[in-house]
């Protein structure tokens, strides 16, 4: 086995740019635990492809862990499709070296005789998504890091139908990819084959998402929208969709809404964090608006606040947003006669809720693994059922299948539709809610997410899972734990009775434990980030609307409570 200093010499041929080598040689006479965090191991794909800092090193994003991942991309497109004139199409977000890097990629494509179509300016995610099916190409690339901070760049693979890259095609891709040595990329591009595109894509795509997203509700003019891309790509498409859906009334936080790298605003991009909403919910408080949305960088993820029973805008968790958007598809559609064949979806680590609104509507509820490319495969697996929507508590929604990947575009347009129509009716987003929880029980959610970084940190993680499987938790909050299941094992296991059954998912680093009153929580290591997450889930009768503060406030201190017994506060 090399050691890590060997793999790092084998950046200094003359293969490698100057720059590069330069570098190496540096980390290698002057500062060895850096070196170490470069080269002990190669970017894996994960959840989302394949996300990292970049830099030089084979645990880095740059042009040569990028370069061998396309070779290999390329390497197994030509055996999937012998003879076939081969196309890719390819988008970028924000980030630093995006652009650069987007080019690189065109070219190891070009070179290996593949036809490029390549966006002229950065674009959303969910726009890479649906340009796949719709310039008829094998496979997409997307150069982008979500919601991460400024120093990470990340790639993901999306195939024939729209979707992220799923078995077998993943494990084939990175064992060709695996198999390469650095030397092996062909970086001589073929520049004829490489086309620029742009404004008749998105001209596609807006209309699509407009389709989709707009069921001509009324009370369009009278709703007030703040929207916030957070320096990201959503700026290039979602006032326009807004626009030809008839909504009038949007204020666009200008100091957030050039595309920025540095993301200079926010700590992090993440709509899924208070603080970087701060500035929409400041600016929406200052005109009266009646909702808040902000976007993460690539566009596929959305945050939104709503104003609560008090007048107060409060930001909502990404699964109370899937409940509500979801509802209103199932209402939409219910008006139209269902026809049997009906499903939404969700992940197991999502809120049961899903579950419970698809038995009221009489439809099925399919749960996947977390990550979109599982509900895209679904998808794609049973083409003679129809998906409504559906999404996952990371604030990720897909409304219909004409994008096959979490869609902040067509998810804010369904947003303020849902809003817009229940102010209407004297009613409101967060009222409607409430409803549901009458109407179907009411869950409520919460994340812990702890971050370890470093070798150390992934080992620490590791030992975590470990415990949690070999001394599992008899009790949470006095009920017993009643099942157990392990997505890695794909065994799940009633340790009172000592039932056992398989699970009937791929195989996954995930344990949820199940509680005799309902609770659940699940453990998870992440697949783009140096995390360890816990998702908890609890469940209460909620008799009338106006029992809901109490009742929130019960189950609130039960999460605390449950939190602080697991040691993770």
């Amino acid at each position: 086995m090399e050691s890590i200093t060997d793999v790092a010499k084998s950046w200094l041929t003359d293969f490698f740019d100057p720059k590069v080598k330069s570098e190496v040689r540096d980390l290698i006479e002057n500062d060895p635990e850096e070196l170490k965090e470069r080269f002990y191991k190669n970017l894996e794909f994960g959840t989302g492809g394949m996300r990292g800092i970049m830099g030089v090193g084979t645990n880095r994003i740059n042009k040569y862990t990028l370069g061998k991942s396309t070779q290999g991309l390329s390497n197994y497109l030509k055996r999937a499709y012998p003879g076939e004139t081969l196309k890719v199409v390819i988008a970028y977000d924000c980030r630093h070296n995006s652009d650069t890097l987007s080019r690189t990629v065109a070219e190891v494509l070009s070179a290996n005789g593949i036809q490029v179509y390549l966006f002229s300016e950065l674009r959303t995610t969910p726009e890479l998504s649906f340009a796949v099916r719709h310039l008829q190409c094998h496979a997409g690339i997307v150069l982008t890091a979500s919601h991460n901070p400024p120093e990470y760049n990340g790639y993901k693979v999306y195939w024939t139908d729209g979707g992220q890259i799923v078995p077998p095609q993943d494990k084939a891709i990175v064992d060709e990819i695996d198999a390469l040595n650095y030397e092996d990329i062909n970086f001589k591009a073929n520049d004829p084959l490489i086309e620029l595109i742009g404004k008749e894509v998105d001209e596609a795509f807006i209309n699509a998402s407009v389709a989709n997203g707009d069921f001509n509700v009324p009370g369009k003019k009278d709703f007030k929208i703040v929207f916030t891309p957070l320096h990201g790509t959503a700026i290039t498409v979602i006032p326009e969709v807004l626009k030809r859906a008839g909504y009038t009334q949007l204020d666009i936080i200008e100091k957030q809404a050039t595309p920025n790298g540095d993301f200079p605003t926010v700590k992090s991009p993440n709509p899924e964090e208070p603080e970087a909403l701060a500035m929409a919910m400041e600016k929406a408080e200052a005109i009266g608006a009646d909702m808040v949305i902000g976007t993460d960088p690539d566009s596929d993820r959305l945050g939104i606040a709503v104003r609560n029973n008090m007048g107060k805008l409060e930001l909502l968790n990404g699964n109370q947003t899937m409940i509500l958007m979801t509802k209103f598809l199932l209402e939409q559609r219910k008006k139209k006669g269902f026809k049997g064949k009906e499903y939404i979806a969700s992940t197991i680590v999502s809120t049961p809720m899903m579950q419970a609104l698809a038995d009221a509507y009489g439809v099925e509820c399919r749960t996947t693994l977390t990550g979109f490319k599982w509900i895209a495969k679904m998808i794609k697996d049973f083409p003679e059922n129809d998906f409504v929507g559906g999404g996952e508590e990371s604030f990720g929604f897909m409304v219909g299948d004409f994008v096959r990947d979490k869609d902040a575009v067509t998810a804010t347009l369904l947003a303020c539709e849902v809003g817009a129509e229940a102010k209407a009716r004297g009613s409101s987003f967060y009222q409607e809610l409430i409803r549901c929880y009458v109407d179907y029980g009411f869950y409520r959610e919460r994340l812990i997410s702890l971050t370890k970084k470093g070798i150390s940190g992934g080992e620490e993680i590791r030992q975590m899972m470990v415990d949690f499987r070999e001394n599992p938790v008899k009790s949470i909050d006095g009920a017993p734990v009643e099942w157990i299941e392990d997505y890695q094992s794909s065994k799940a296991r009633n340790p009172l009775s000592g039932e056992t059954k398989t699970l009937d998912l791929p195989k996954a680093n995930v344990l949820i434990y199940k509680a005799k009153d309902g609770t659940r929580m699940a453990a998870r290591p992440s697949g783009t980030e140096p995390k360890i997450k816990f998702y908890f889930s609890i469940n209460a009768p909620l008799g009338k609307a106006d029992e809901f503060k109490t009742t929130l406030e019960a189950m609130e201190a039960k999460l605390d409570r449950i939190i602080s017994e697991l040691k993770l506060d």
